[in-house]
């Protein structure tokens, strides 16, 4: 990497998180008066702080009373705590904030609640219901999750694919203007309730058989609210229709007629037919951004994606209805003549039946982990005959290898790319899972900063804390900064790594020694703690 991108100025966060970023570490210059006879409830001694912004680190105490930071600088050794952690040679930031993240509906369980894989990676914040998913009334969703106390803190979004399923089903078709307004109502509702932001996924159904204007009009509404933000899995994030650029131009055209934030959601290159990609896509956003747009991106660092088996390889229309719809049609064997004609190019846009590996297959889970082709061979059939048999029994969900390294680091040096997991909450050991699960986070520092230096540590921290938390206007979090929300972690940079692979995906990562989620001890000495310290965070508050 170059001298010039590693030092790239991040971009501007607000005049207010700037200042208060500039005390805290203007701070470290000198031994703070009040700290000569203050007693705190944590003290973390001697860390290198990398407070968020995209500073480099400096070596700093920082001081947390309830659940604020209080003081950062040279904090006087008289100084006394009910917690005092001793950070030397380790790295502090804030917590990292997951603007991706399917937690729920896991997080508002009993079992679950306690969100421990989630956790080990450094996450103190997830922002549920993307990919336009979740239900389309919150109030049940959030009464569940404050029931049962989450470990980290989760702010709603509200999903597009979750409205319109209430409204109108799965049905394939425009929706009625009083289908439209009942929509917008639900969208409307949401936000009253403190959702951030409108979540759509028009490459999933039912949101595939919206049109543009569809989604101009929920984000229009989701709009009227201050801050709000629309980030979307978008249409295409290869070659089945418009094509990848065509889909971020949608994204980018639901900004241009509405005003709101734009966001695009894991964002990649999804398979040989769209690799090289990435370089018209940055210059796309590149050029929103110049016109004065509001675009940004997320993404996570793997290779290799997940979704399921029908919405990889099965035509739209002949997803109409669900599943089972979709089961039945298989079994006709004129319908199913034509969806495998055309599932033949769907397979080739996944980089071939190799590049599918089987996850959570229900109706035989021991085909987990195993690749299409090589569960075709063994029932000597054609890969596609054996994803249609899959399917029939219910399907699958997929781990698919079709992205490009080189994409994967273009899109990952922007000054607009924030950190994502896309990953699931589940029960340890139980079923097939995406690594990204338990690994997103740490795996970004270990492979990409530590490894490859594709970015360095100060721009990786910036980009999962203090870049979402202004990119989604998260109140007071995602800085180390006094009057901050005490959301921190203490971390060692030579031991920060995910463990989970893709054979093996239910494996906590390592390296987070102490995590701190609203000024409560989550993690100490690397072991989560039975007590959980997470809330709901809504709009405005």
């Amino acid at each position: 990497m170059s001298r010039d991108h590693r030092s790239a100025t991040p971009p501007r966060l607000g005049r207010r998180r700037f200042l208060a970023a500039g005390f805290a570490l203007s701070l470290m210059a000198g031994v703070s008066a009040q700290a000569l006879a203050q007693e705190y409830d944590v003290l973390i001694r001697g860390g290198m702080v990398f407070d968020g912004t995209g500073a480099e680190g400096k070596v700093a105490d920082v001081a947390i009373k309830g659940e604020r930071i209080v003081e950062v600088g040279a904090i006087a050794a008289t100084a006394t705590a009910t917690t005092v952690v001793d950070a030397t040679g380790k790295y502090v930031s804030p917590g990292f904030i997951d603007p991706h993240s399917h937690a729920a509906p896991a997080i508002g369980t009993a079992e679950l609640a306690a969100a421990v894989p989630i956790l080990y990676q450094g996450i103190t914040t997830v922002m549920i219901n993307p990919d336009g998913g979740g239900p389309g009334d919150l109030a049940p969703q959030i009464a569940d999750i404050e029931t049962h106390v989450p470990g980290v803190n989760v702010i709603p979004m509200i999903g597009h694919n979750g409205v319109r399923r209430d409204v109108m089903g799965l049905e394939n078709r425009k929706p009625t203007p009083a289908e439209l307004a009942s929509m917008e109502a639900l969208v409307k509702k949401a936000m009253d309730e403190g959702a951030f932001g409108l979540s759509t996924g028009p490459f999933y159904i039912p949101g595939k058989y919206s049109e543009t204007s569809e989604l101009v009009a929920l984000a229009r509404v989701a709009n009227t609210y201050p801050n709000a933000f629309h980030i979307s899995h978008i249409r295409d994030e290869s070659s089945y229709d418009v094509g990848v650029l065509g889909a971020i131009k949608e994204l980018i055209d639901v900004s241009r007629q509405t005003g709101i934030i734009g966001v695009v959601t894991h964002m990649k290159m999804l398979g040989p037919s769209v690799w090289g990609q990435s370089e018209p896509a940055v210059e796309m956003i590149n050029a929103a951004r110049a016109e004065g747009l509001s675009i940004w991106a997320d993404q996570y660092p793997y290779a290799a994606s997940g979704s399921s088996l029908q919405a990889s390889l099965v035509p739209g229309w002949a997803q109409e209805g669900g599943p089972e719809a979709t089961a039945e049609r298989l079994q006709n064997p004129e319908q199913r003549a034509l969806i495998r004609q055309e599932m033949v190019a769907n397979l080739e846009r996944r980089a071939g039946a190799n590049a599918i590996m089987i996850r959570n297959y229900r109706a035989d889970p021991s085909l987990n982990g195993m690749r299409l082709d090589e569960i075709a061979r063994r029932n000597l059939q054609d890969p596609l005959d054996t994803a249609i048999d899959m399917l029939i029994k219910g399907g699958s969900s997929i781990v698919s290898f079709n992205m490009n390294e080189k994409d994967v680091e273009r899109l990952m040096q922007q000054p607009w790319t924030m950190t994502s997991s896309d990953g699931a909450l589940v029960a340890f050991g139980v079923g097939g899972e995406h690594p990204r699960a338990y690994g997103a986070f740490p795996r970004k520092f270990r492979r990409y900063v530590v490894e490859r230096e594709v970015i360095s540590m100060a721009q990786a921290i910036h980009t999962s804390t203090g870049l979402p938390a202004q990119v989604f206007s998260i109140k007071d979090r995602g800085v180390i900064a006094p009057g901050a929300f005490a959301d921190v972690l203490v971390f060692d940079p030579e031991t920060i790594r995910d463990v989970a692979t893709y054979q093996d995906p239910h494996a906590y990562s390592e390296g987070m020694e102490y995590i701190f989620v609203n000024g409560q001890t989550a993690v100490a000495d690397g072991k989560v703690t039975e007590a959980r310290h997470g809330r709901v965070l809504r709009r405005g508050q």
